[in-house]
């Protein structure tokens, strides 16, 4: 991707909002950008799985996991769908596991930490609404740029 967050930003400095710094990156495509589509759940993945089942179509799948530090929302087989999909990122308020093999994929996936133990599943959340973390709504279908310098959003392409 050679559409930076920061020239994006020197750019288009009224239309962009910036996700307050909280991830870090484990795909193995450090930038990337997309639709947005959403996931709103707490310490269950199968909605996860779901959506990353559907055509990506190139999209972001923003999930608000409510920043737990205790479940796993992603491992390496929702990450190898995504890939397999056409996702291009994955964004998780909350955590991952299989960092190493993920580290592989071609998908780009943030998340604020790993760890070891997968979600309940229980089929709980909803999709395809406004989720808020990190200062930002994120809105289905808006438009999601991450790299290196962080994550932005706008509601309109930059590119």
């Amino acid at each position: 991707m050679d559409l930076l967050t920061t020239d994006l930003c020197d750019a288009h400095e009224e239309k962009v909002r910036v996700v307050e710094p909280m991830f870090n990156s484990f795909g193995g495509r450090t930038a990337f950008f997309g639709r947005i589509a959403t996931l709103k759940l707490f310490e269950d993945n199968s909605l996860v799985r779901k959506a990353l089942e559907s055509p990506g179509e190139g999209r972001v799948l923003v999930i608000d996991g409510g920043g737990s530090l205790r479940r796993a929302l992603v491992g390496d087989q929702l990450a190898a769908l995504g890939v397999k999909n056409g996702w291009a990122g994955v964004i998780v308020y909350g955590c991952i596991r299989d960092s190493r093999a993920i580290g592989e994929m071609d998908i780009g996936v943030f998340a604020i930490d790993t760890h070891p133990m997968k979600t309940v599943k229980k089929n709980v959340g909803e999709s395809d609404i406004p989720v808020t973390f990190g200062g930002v709504t994120f809105t289905p279908d808006e438009w999601l740029y991450a790299d290196e310098d962080g994550v932005i959003v706008s509601a309109t392409p930059l590119h």
